[in-house]
């Protein structure tokens, strides 16, 4: 029979994708084991696990109101019911390690393994580890951080490793096509000016969309190509700005088409997504998103912006007339641009996913208990 690994955790995408790079490493590693997700039904993975190629099961989570406690009632009420559903699966095929990837889909399942002394691990996306990270890491054997700089806000129990492994994801290299026939895909010139990525996450940014639109009416800076993903809620507002040199999408998929274009983006700061632009090398203006629990996002742009990989933008100061400025001067400085995309390679991590699954296996092998 085969070796299940539960894999908890959801809500948005930089807290299920990562589990899913992690679990398609590991049956590589390792064709004996079987991934099972658990996440939540209000969150991204209602719609994204019935296409994927491991078996779930979605429960009736809800997240923490952390400013208005009393919005919790529903937290609590199905908390007994989704225990007795987290008992029946682990029951049925006792998980020889249970892996955490944040959210607030995540914490009831790890709650449940500490009780019943199963193996845990977290992978922990955000510089400043989100409240479930930091509740559970002294019980976990192993935690995997995509920014080393996490690990001072880490609890760590006597037998907890933390391994500084980076964002797990779908590495560049599985993608075959070149710069130059990436920029023809998007019907730009195979060489010539630099193409600037516009991405807002999967909804999209209005933010980010309104200051992108007001550069664009103001004039582009010279030479300079555009590929925007809108999100599906405003696609029409600013599909009418399409031109030769701007390409404009609700949605960009596959995402790596864009990533192989770009020579430079501007984004939110999320973890999933600054690590994708830091495995591809493109230099970043980051726009956190000012309402990311516990500012996580700000503390990832701050980290980057830092290590001189990426330039943080607040979006309190996010106006067309600002980005024009910042992008006009990445572009007529190719140095600098240069510079900030090797302090992006330096910080990438290509090969986190199958360092993860490699230690996962390990420690299914020794078949240790929790710290």
């Amino acid at each position: 029979m085969a070796v299940r690994v539960i894999f908890a955790g959801g809500g948005t995408g930089g807290h299920l994708y990562p589990g899913l790079a992690i679990a398609r490493a590991l049956v590589r590693e390792r064709p004996g084991i079987e991934p099972f997700f658990v996440g939540a039904q209000r969150g991204i993975e209602h719609e994204v696990l019935p296409n994927a190629e491991f078996p779930y099961l979605l429960l009736d989570l809800h997240p923490l109101h952390r400013r208005s406690p009393w919005k919790n009632w529903r937290t609590i009420a199905t908390a007994f019911r989704v225990w007795r559903e987290i008992g029946r699966i682990v029951s049925e095929r006792p998980p020889a390690v249970v892996v955490g990837t944040g959210g607030y889909a995540s914490g009831l399942t790890l709650e449940y393994a500490r009780r019943k002394h199963i193996p845990m691990a977290q992978q922990v996306g955000d510089s400043f580890p989100g409240l479930t990270a930091r509740r559970y890491a002294r019980y976990c054997d192993e935690i995997y951080l995509t920014f080393p700089e996490a690990a001072r806000f880490l609890r760590a129990g006597p037998r907890t490793t933390i391994v500084d492994t980076g964002a797990p994801i779908d590495p560049p290299t599985s993608v075959a096509l070149s710069h130059a026939t990436a920029r023809a895909k998007w019907g730009f010139p195979r060489e010539g000016g630099p193409v600037l990525l516009v991405y807002g996450g999967s909804q999209g940014s209005l933010a980010i969309n309104r200051a992108v639109a007001a550069m664009i009416r103001a004039g582009l800076p010279d030479d300079l190509y555009v590929i925007w993903g809108t999100g599906r809620g405003t696609y029409e507002e600013f599909a009418p700005l399409e031109s030769d040199r701007v390409r404009v999408r609700d949605y960009l998929a596959p995402i790596a088409d864009a990533y192989a274009a770009a020579d430079l983006a501007i984004a939110r700061a999320g973890s999933m997504t600054t690590s994708e632009l830091l495995a591809w090398k493109i230099p970043a203006i980051l726009v956190p998103l000012p309402t990311a629990a516990a500012q996580h996002q700000t503390t990832n742009a701050a980290t980057l912006e830092h290590a001189g990989a990426a330039i943080h933008l607040p979006q309190q100061r996010l106006t067309g007339p600002v980005l024009h400025e910042l992008v006009a001067g990445l572009v007529h400085d190719r140095a600098r641009l240069a510079r900030l995309a090797e302090a992006a390679a330096q910080r990438a991590r290509p090969r986190a996913a199958e360092v993860i699954a490699e230690h996962l296996a390990a420690l299914i092998d020794r078949g240790t208990g929790p710290a």
